[in-house]
């Protein structure tokens, strides 16, 4: 499994309420009316990691397989989403890097779906490329940025 980015700096404090000025009618005070507490901003997004490039391809990869294998039926055609889901629980520390993520796999998926509507010896081609291509890609992950 490849390290997750741990995020810097801390989310900024809420805002306090202004001090209500007391009401001046006939001697009665008035309840000041509570002003609406503000959201903190959101975590400033950290660096892309070294590895964000093979970690969008491999995203992409899984898309592509996780189409393709189901298209022609193959056994391990489920095991694709869940693949793609795990890569985005250890790997998707911020909400834009979660859409990264999802939107390369979302492009492989989506390229394929567009241009195969049946299985064809040619899907089964792109598909063992794919698995060559996604492996080599892991390995080599693990192999450099693997803890």
């Amino acid at each position: 499994m490849l390290p997750t980015l741990v995020l810097a700096g801390l989310a900024a404090c809420l805002a306090s309420a202004p001090d209500p000025a007391p009401a001046q009618s006939r001697g009665t005070q008035k309840p000041a009316a509570k002003a609406p507490e503000k959201e903190p901003p959101p975590p400033p997004e950290p660096p892309p990691a070294p590895y964000d490039r093979e970690l969008m391809r491999l995203s992409e990869i899984i898309g592509s397989l996780a189409f393709l294998r189901g298209l022609c039926a193959e056994p391990d055609a489920a095991e694709w989403p869940a693949r793609m889901k795990a890569l985005i629980e250890a790997e998707g520390v911020t909400p834009t890097r979660r859409d990264r993520l999802a939107g390369a796999y979302n492009r492989g998926y989506r390229g394929y779906a567009l241009t195969y509507r049946v299985c064809t010896s040619a899907a089964h081609e792109a598909a063992g490329r794919f698995v060559a291509e996604g492996e080599r890609l892991s390995h080599g992950l693990a192999a450099r940025f693997g803890g």
